[in-house]
């Protein structure tokens, strides 16, 4: 433990965070109490989201296109995977940048010549 802080081992897939590594638990981090708490804060809203999706799957005839509960739950999933990112190991920031699921690490520039018409160009 260095400077308050100690290395936990976290499974989004499994919603863990462990004080020992396992085959389920890939990102390790080094965090204070204080970023335990707000790690465990972050995994409870992907938590809220599953319990929301569970509830609104069985209606067929709604789009998952732009459902707020939809949107909530990736904000959530991209704010987590970046503290993982942000508070992690060089294996776990490897790791993250490898799964491709935070498009800031991809450091893309929508001013370069190519990107005028691309409607992700707002």
């Amino acid at each position: 433990m260095q400077d308050g802080k100690q290395h936990l081992y976290v499974s989004v897939t499994h919603n863990l965070i462990e004080q020992t590594k396992n085959e389920s638990t890939p990102f390790e981090v080094l965090l204070d109490d204080g970023q335990l708490a707000t790690l465990q804060d972050l995994m409870k809203v992907l938590e809220d989201g599953d319990d929301y999706s569970l509830q609104r799957a069985p209606v067929p005839y709604k789009s998952a296109d732009h459902d707020e509960g939809n949107e909530r739950f990736t904000d959530g999933v991209t704010m987590l995977y970046t503290f993982l990112y942000d508070h992690g190991t060089p294996e776990t920031r490897q790791a993250i940048e490898e799964m491709n699921v935070l498009p800031k690490l991809q450091d893309t520039d929508y001013d370069d010549p190519g990107y005028e018409h691309s409607p992700m160009n707002k």
